[in-house]
């Protein structure tokens, strides 16, 4: 919606700006105003306000007006409206994204810094990263980013043997309700990478609660089961890290218990010390 109305706005702006160039000219050839009077009656026209004290004489500089009166009049009133729609439209998509910004820390409270935790114990090579996401409450847009560029080097290689799947299969089983809830709130429409987290782990419980049993899997399914858990826990590392960045900046009392219980941080603790 937002894209439309911007692309609206170009061309009522666009023409507006090629209908004031060409009536300045015509007036300066026609009525042989100045720079300033041609610009000066052209927007008092337009905006219908029509002071009266500069008018054309000529039969050309006329019918110039008059053209110029049909064409750049709506305009200006298209201009005019969709600046004030596109206004109310960009309140309220920040508005949607406060309230999704709100689902997402719920999300993040009752699943995501849980699963972080766990999965984060049983990766290999978290020793590569873990310096380089223990946020603190000094840190600068620049340093987020360079998270989020160690993040990008960062593969993925839980072993699903070595998780505790029968403890994932129960945690996520309880928390089905929640997930699905989630996936079905229309705030999430608006998050373009947070939809596909919500999915790779609602899939991912689904996959653990399809089978019977947990235990003496084939190899073949054991590894299938690795690239569900590496598929979520890739996606909600750099996700957790793009949530902490908002969270400073927009609300730093939640940034600092999010700070305090920081799933890679071994020393964490909610106490205030």
């Amino acid at each position: 919606m937002a894209f439309t109305l911007t692309f609206r706005l170009r061309v009522y702006l666009t023409i507006l700006v090629v209908i004031l160039s060409a009536g300045m000219i015509g007036l300066m050839l026609t009525e042989q105003f100045s720079p300033l009077d041609s610009f000066y009656f052209l927007i008092v026209t337009i905006a219908t306000v029509g002071y009266g004290d500069i008018h054309p004489i000529t039969p050309a500089g006329k019918i110039l007006v008059i053209v110029i009166i049909i064409t750049g009049v709506g305009c200006f009133v298209g201009l005019a409206a969709n600046t004030i729609e596109d206004m109310i439209d960009e309140r309220e998509r920040k508005l949607r994204l406060e309230k999704l910004n709100m689902i997402i820390g719920v999300f993040y409270s009752e699943v995501g810094t849980k699963l972080l935790k766990k999965f984060s114990t049983h990766d290999p090579a978290i020793s590569r990263i873990r310096s380089a996401l223990l946020v603190s409450n000094n840190w600068s847009d620049d340093d987020f980013s360079r998270a989020l560029s160690a993040l990008d080097n960062h593969v993925c290689s839980l072993d699903s043997r070595t998780v505790s799947l029968e403890e994932l299969h129960g945690f996520l089983a309880h928390h089905k309700g929640f997930l699905l809830a989630l996936l079905e709130n229309p705030q999430l429409i608006e998050h373009d990478r947070f939809t596909p987290l919500l999915q790779a782990l609602f899939h991912l419980t689904e996959e653990l609660i399809a089978r019977d049993t947990l235990t003496g899997l084939p190899e073949t399914d054991y590894a299938h089961l690795s690239g569900d858990i590496n598929r979520v826990y890739g996606i909600l590392i750099t996700e957790w890290l793009s949530y902490m960045k908002y969270q400073k900046q927009y609300y730093p009392y939640l940034f600092s218990l999010a700070m305090r219980t920081n799933p890679f941080d071994a020393h964490a603790s909610p106490v205030v010390r």
